[in-house]
């Protein structure tokens, strides 16, 4: 028996209307999760060199500590012309260990703000990840129950997810903490 319905279902527009949502959002999604890929790369980096100049802080400032107990030593036990140049010696290797702690220092402090910094886009993109997919899961559910209203309430997701993810592409400061803190 042959059934009088057209292809493609009851409500094609509908079907329409899904499918070029489907498509865009997973285009967008596709090209965000390349940036956040290498966003990741990058976030990793500078951990990394974080946590390799705060090692090197660790040993700049073990060194100052060593050759401060050496000179100590050396002035509260020895006397002469080699005591003096150890001690001439430890107090150039004490000003340059002084001088270097704090640069050191300040390079690990600026690896810790570019982490922080890339990792506020790095949520960005991930919520426009979770808004995007919810959108298409909204979608697909509107083009089986074949619901308008479900494809709108999806539009609006997938809206604030293309913002978020704009956003991290563009750097804007759109952050909202309370589902970033409430994700993570």
């Amino acid at each position: 028996m042959d059934t009088d319905l057209s292809e493609g279902g009851s409500n094609r527009s509908l079907n329409r209307m899904v499918a070029i949502t489907v498509v865009s959002l997973s285009v967008f999604m596709g090209i965000s999760k390349v940036k956040d890929d290498n966003l990741v790369q990058a976030m990793q980096q500078a951990k990394a060199d974080s946590v390799d100049r705060w090692s090197e802080y660790q040993a700049v400032k073990t060194k100052l500590h060593i050759a401060q107990t050496a000179r100590l030593e050396i002035a509260l036990t020895s006397r002469g012309d080699q005591a003096d140049a150890a001690l001439k010696t430890l107090d150039s290797e004490i000003a340059k260990y002084t001088k270097e702690a704090p640069q050191v220092q300040a390079q690990a402090k600026d690896q810790e703000g570019l982490y922080d910094a890339l990792n506020i886009h790095d949520d960005q993109f991930d919520m426009s990840d979770a808004l995007i997919s919810i959108a298409v899961s909204l979608a697909a559910v509107a083009a089986l129950v074949e619901t308008r209203w479900l494809l709108y309430i999806g539009w609006v997701a997938g809206g604030f997810g293309v913002i978020m993810g704009l956003a991290g592409f563009l750097g804007w400061s759109i952050h909202p903490d309370f589902l970033a803190k409430f994700l993570s």
